[in-house]
């Protein structure tokens, strides 16, 4: 008996896209339980976010309502809570790497992009909060920002802040990208580059990848010789922020600048 061809192939199915991976397998019948068990659970989601706002919701679930749009065909819970326990909270999710994101079984290229948009929306979104404002009357800002830019990198970032007379943002530009554990910072590259943008006051900021955000007595050293080297051009370093998943301290907050 001579076998029947295959069904014709999708062509909105990428190869290797999770959209592939979730398609129904071929010549798989979808039965009316199928499609109420997730297509139900999602009308529900959506009423009470609707109805009582993201307070109502886990993160999970908030996660859930966005994979909704970014794998129309399968159950997303499953998705969601892997990537929550894989990162830890939303903000793990979003700011995480793109090749960690796609090693959650269900995430393929398409979804790990999206989901990084998502949270280069929401740093464009911190740092719009910044502009033209005083910095230094907004620092809960300030450290919500950083966080977002930095605490789920793998590698150290050494980022600074420019600020004019006003103390209001200038420029934000990452200076130097290390190792897991290491960033070469150049005290003279830091004050040239302040000087070119005319900037008269500088924040500081670096991440630690491990998590804990404790300063070594490298970032204690480095942090103030850049002030020595700053202070005669009339450029104010106002504080070094260090950066982890567990949390930030303020070299001035615990007055060692």
């Amino acid at each position: 008996m001579a076998k029947s061809p295959p069904p014709p192939i999708d062509p909105n199915i990428e190869d290797g896209d999770e959209r592939g991976f979730f398609a129904e397998q071929q010549g798989r019948a979808v039965g009316p339980a199928d499609g109420e068990h997730y297509h139900g659970h999602r009308d529900r989601l959506r009423a009470r976010y609707k109805d009582n706002g993201d307070a109502a919701l886990a993160d999970y679930e908030i996660l859930e309502l966005l994979l909704f749009r970014l794998i129309p065909r399968r159950d997303t819970k499953p998705i969601a809570k892997a990537l929550i326990a894989r990162f830890g909270t939303l903000a793990g999710v979003f700011g995480a790497p793109l090749p960690l994101l796609r090693e959650v079984k269900g995430v393929g290229e398409a979804v790990a992009l999206d989901l990084r948009l998502v949270g280069t929306a929401a740093q464009r979104m911190l740092k719009s909060e910044l502009r033209g404002k005083q910095v230094l009357a907004s620092w809960s800002s300030v450290i919500d920002y950083c966080r977002s830019a930095m605490a789920y990198e793998t590698r150290e970032q050494f980022r600074i802040l420019f600020l004019d007379k006003r103390n209001a943002l200038i420029a934000d530009e990452v200076q130097q990208t290390g190792t897991v554990d290491h960033t070469p910072v150049y005290p003279r590259e830091v004050v040239k580059r302040a000087l070119e943008l005319s900037a008269t006051a500088i924040i500081l900021a670096h991440n630690h990848p491990s998590g804990d955000p404790t300063p070594s007595r490298a970032d204690i050293e480095m942090t103030k010789l850049i002030i020595d080297t700053a202070k005669p051009l009339g450029i104010t370093v106002h504080d070094h922020i260090i950066i982890g998943k567990d949390g930030q301290v303020s070299l001035r907050g615990l007055k060692l600048i």
